[in-house]
């Protein structure tokens, strides 16, 4: 297999097990598990990667801005999920609402910054 191919396949594997860590930790402890999911690894692990791939310093930084600016639309998802389904509304529902809501907050924050003359 060639270089290329297993240095995606090792970003692949190690986002993953992320993600499968999180998951495996709520079974047991939803506090540890939140603390780990609210660390930035996703944007650590993207940081790691652009840079490995492209050793571009100004385009990680712009990326490090850019999620900065989107992290608030995003919080949408954590405020509006646990509400629905608090109030006794399906899983599947209130995840679709939520994703929703957090997509439409997403436009708004770009359109906003757009008109302030903010680039993400």
């Amino acid at each position: 297999m060639p270089i290329q191919m297993w240095h995606y396949v090792v970003k692949v594997a190690l986002t993953a097990a992320v993600v499968v860590a999180v998951s495996e930790v709520a079974k047991r402890s939803t506090f540890w598990s939140a603390a780990l999911a609210s660390l930035p690894l996703t944007s650590v692990l993207a940081f790691v990667w652009l840079y490995l791939d492209t050793g571009d310093l100004p385009r990680v930084a712009q990326l490090s801005h850019s999620i900065l600016w989107l992290v608030l639309p995003s919080l949408t998802l954590f405020i509006v999920l646990p509400v629905l389904l608090r109030t006794g509304a399906a899983f599947w529902l209130s995840l679709a609402v939520a994703c929703i809501a957090t997509a439409i907050a997403y436009l708004a924050m770009v359109w906003c910054l757009n008109r302030l003359g903010i680039r993400v």
